[in-house]
């Protein structure tokens, strides 16, 4: 009998897992993706196409030939829930799909609920595609009034934040960067040296940092222009607001039944395999392995392609199943917006230069060359 292998969403495992099927493909099984948008972002790369150096075909997946070279039916939708009874994904404007084997990649999206006027009027880092639009609209504005200097403020000081600021303010010269982060220290998740590094290379390249200041409101004025208000009392006025706060699940995840911790992010085992369902996995940001505190990277999404493939694989085959076990140190490469980046891996830290970022952009480069393009 045919068995169906259903992947939700388009992030960098299940683009591996699809990689390696159209080089090994198996036969009685039938591939599905179901994914919003035909072209996903290698994060890896999205800082530097805002700062200008790569063009949107060079730091995007095309899922369309993907899905043609691994023969998976591409259904561009938005998935609403999971019917874990009758093995149904259910899509907002489609049929709902049938499965026997279930994977989720679906990413995450920064946390900003509890903030009032946040969700109507700022700009999230991701889903990427709404983000891009919205920095698209900034480059025309700064290019039809050039003389016009912009007010940007992105809350959320982690790598992400630190990094899309620099990129922001290469990407559009005449620009003003506010930083704001709610603890005293940006960057919290990474070594002393690399916060203090970038602490200095944000201030020389003079970012506005407001450390240790929670974000309370968000206020549209009459002009359009936007209003950040703090905790402490601060004020500050700028035209676009981006939010780079800590990660969220998609509530559908939770409804569905499935185990999840506290956040939403499914729980999975050393396996890749829902705790609650083992006909399900999970991979990239949106799993929770019980048994790794792992941040939310995009290297760690990377190195579980060929696992979760190599289980997709052994659960059709009734074979035994092979544990991912992430890596205890990683290497770090944090671009600046400039042509250099800063290195690291676990206490070592090396200082912005051009070897980095061409150590970087060689990497990356090597990631995007593994897919087909149109």
């Amino acid at each position: 009998m045919l068995k169906k292998i259903v992947l939700i969403g388009g992030g960098h495992s299940h683009a591996l897992v699809l990689r390696l099927f159209s080089n090994k493909p198996l036969s009685g099984v039938r591939l599905a993706l179901i994914t919003p948008d035909i072209y996903t972002p290698y994060s890896g790369m999205l800082p530097g196409h805002i700062a200008g150096f790569y063009s949107y075909s060079q730091c995007h997946i095309d899922l369309q030939s993907l899905s043609n070279f691994a023969h998976a039916q591409l259904c561009l939708d938005h998935v609403i829930g999971l019917d874990l009874k009758n093995n149904k994904v259910l899509c907002a404007n489609q049929p709902a799909v049938d499965f026997d084997i279930l994977s989720i990649d679906i990413g995450s999206t920064p946390t900003k609920f509890y903030v009032p006027g946040a969700a109507e009027y700022t700009i999230a880092a991701k889903p990427v595609a709404r983000f891009l639009k919205h920095w698209y609209k900034l480059q025309e504005n700064a290019v039809k009034s050039p003389q016009k200097a912009l007010n940007i403020a992105i809350v959320g000081a982690g790598a992400g934040g630190v990094e899309l600021a620099l990129s922001m303010l290469a990407g559009l010269r005449k620009s003003e960067i506010h930083l704001f982060q709610s603890t005293k220290e940006l960057m919290p998740s990474h070594h002393q040296s690399v916060r203090q590094i970038m602490r200095d290379i944000l201030i020389n390249k003079d970012i506005k940092l407001h450390l240790g200041e929670r974000v309370c409101e968000v206020v549209k004025l009459i002009n359009k222009r936007l209003t950040i208000k703090c905790e402490s009392g601060l004020i500050v006025t700028c035209d676009q607001v981006f939010w780079v706060t800590q990660a969220s699940a998609a509530s559908w995840l939770k409804a569905s039944g499935i185990g999840t911790d506290d956040q939403g992010f499914i729980l999975v085992n050393d396996n890749l395999q829902s705790v609650t369902h083992p006909h399900i996995f999970a991979a990239g940001d949106i799993a929770k392995m019980i048994n790794y505190q792992l941040p939310k990277a995009g290297v760690f999404a990377v190195r579980q392609g060929t696992p979760l493939y190599e289980n997709l694989r052994g659960v059709i085959l009734g074979e035994s199943l092979k544990p991912y076990k992430p890596q205890t140190a990683y290497l770090s490469l944090i671009g600046t917006g400039d042509g250099r980046a800063l290195a690291n891996r676990g206490i070592l830290t090396l200082r912005s230069h051009k070897l980095w970022w061409c150590w970087k952009d060689c990497i990356d480069r090597n990631f995007m060359a593994q897919f087909p393009h149109q």
